[in-house]
């Protein structure tokens, strides 16, 4: 009886400490999320930075003609296969979906970059 007594609070305890480190850590995600989620020039910078970098290592594109405003299609030769790779390539690095109808209005980086942000600013 006693040992069934012990193994009941034990995971109660457990249940109870492992909750309040949950809670503890959710709050502290929550936190994090909200700071890196802000639209700070420096954040939007980062954001464009990495949409450039992401842009640059595709196979298909001669990174030096790479810029904010290089239209994927006119400056930078991408078939819409190529753009809807690229698209996939943004919606992974970045942790995001993008529907059809959005993927065609980004037409260049600071289109996607503006996209991230601003789907950013409206996570709750």
């Amino acid at each position: 009886m006693q040992s069934i007594k012990n193994a009941i609070l034990w995971h109660v305890r457990g249940r109870r400490s492992a909750d309040t480190v949950f809670t503890v850590n959710g709050n502290m995600l929550k936190r994090l999320s909200n700071q890196m989620c802000t639209s700070t020039g420096t954040n939007t910078d980062q954001i464009m930075g990495r949409v450039i970098g992401l842009v640059k290592k595709f196979d298909k594109i001669d990174a030096s003609k790479v810029t904010e405003t290089a239209d994927f299609q006119k400056d930078l030769n991408l078939d819409s296969l190529d753009r809807v790779e690229l698209v996939m390539a943004f919606e992974q690095e970045f942790s995001i979906e993008i529907p059809d109808e959005k993927a065609d209005k980004l037409t260049c980086c600071a289109d996607v970059a503006k996209y991230i942000v601003s789907g950013a600013e409206q996570k709750p």
